[in-house]
């Protein structure tokens, strides 16, 4: 293919996934664009953790190297801009990027994350990524032994409990109502000096992000260093589901082994097809894709 905007294929989604995948496809001599809107999930996380190589650099300064590292790839090209809508001709898929431009490619990689969808708990979101955090992997070490704190409820809450008691034994579930563990589940959290707190939570208290103190409806407070919780979320952007792409039951993209979803020419990777929300688990899917994505292609061509 040929053209000012006209390319191999299209990368929505310039984080860490959509970079990775535009490497294996640039170091495979393709015509690549990638679009991005500059707005990655984790842009308040002050340190990225077990990323091998990476460990303790902040996600801006991971990405930044990244990019400059793609960029090195003469075929690979950048728009910065939000992909708006994306229709399927023949042999192609054209994508709109706000009301107006448009690019067109033989083959798709969605690399667009998903969108958290926080409990309605004033300073909760100032807090996401700072102290309010989902993955102990992530950033349990920086908080072991600390006073934390789990936000969540039933099964959730019970696999937390379980998981967390491995970095703290200063541990309190609070499940902001009443509590939907069963019985041998609350059994088994009370026997490991856990305690379950049923208050409705009003506010985090925070200084710049750091969590201080949960006050509670009844405006009782618990001083806290970190909490962990697993918000709700949906897909950041809608284009996949519009052009056919099926979901799994939780929500993600289904894709296979290689990164296909299940619509011919298109692929998916990152935490969009992924509950294992972790950068290096980011860069590997993208890897992936862009390498499976360009064996098609020479398959088809061959």
């Amino acid at each position: 293919m040929a053209g000012k905007n006209i390319f191999d294929v299209i990368i929505i989604g310039g984080s860490y996934s959509g970079l990775s995948a535009g490497m294996a496809l640039g170091r495979s001599l393709r015509n690549v664009l990638i679009i991005d809107s500059g707005k990655p999930c984790n842009r308040q996380t002050p340190h990225s953790h077990n990323f091998i190589t990476q460990d303790g650099k902040t996600p801006q300064e991971i990405s930044l190297t990244a990019k400059q590292q793609v960029e090195k790839y003469d075929t690979v090209s950048f728009y910065n801009g939000l992909a708006t809508s994306a229709i399927k001709t023949k042999n192609s898929f054209e994508i709109t990027v706000g009301n107006a431009e448009k690019f067109i490619a033989k083959k798709l990689i969605f690399a667009t994350g998903i969108k958290d969808i926080m409990p309605k708990i004033e300073g909760l979101a100032a807090c996401w990524g700072i102290s309010v955090i989902h993955c102990p992997y992530c950033h349990g070490y920086e908080v072991r032994n600390e006073r934390t704190g789990i936000l969540a409820n039933g099964d959730i809450a019970f696999h937390y409990a379980q998981l967390i008691s491995n970095w703290t034994k200063d541990l309190t579930v609070f499940t902001n109502g009443k509590s939907t563990l069963n019985q041998d589940q609350a059994d088994k959290i009370k026997k490991n000096n856990i305690s379950i707190i049923e208050k409705e939570i009003n506010a985090l208290n925070h200084d710049n992000g750091s969590i201080q103190e949960i006050v509670f409806s009844d405006n009782s407070t618990f001083q806290l260093k970190a909490m962990y919780t697993r918000p709700d979320f949906e897909q950041h952007c809608k284009i996949p589901e519009a052009l056919g792409c099926e979901l799994t039951e939780e929500g993600f993209l289904k894709v296979d082994m290689f990164q296909k979803t299940t619509v011919d020419g298109i692929f998916a990777c990152g935490d969009n097809a992924s509950p294992f929300r972790a950068v290096s688990n980011a860069v590997a899917a993208g890897n992936i894709a862009g390498a499976a994505l360009n064996n098609g292609m020479i398959e088809e061509a061959f």
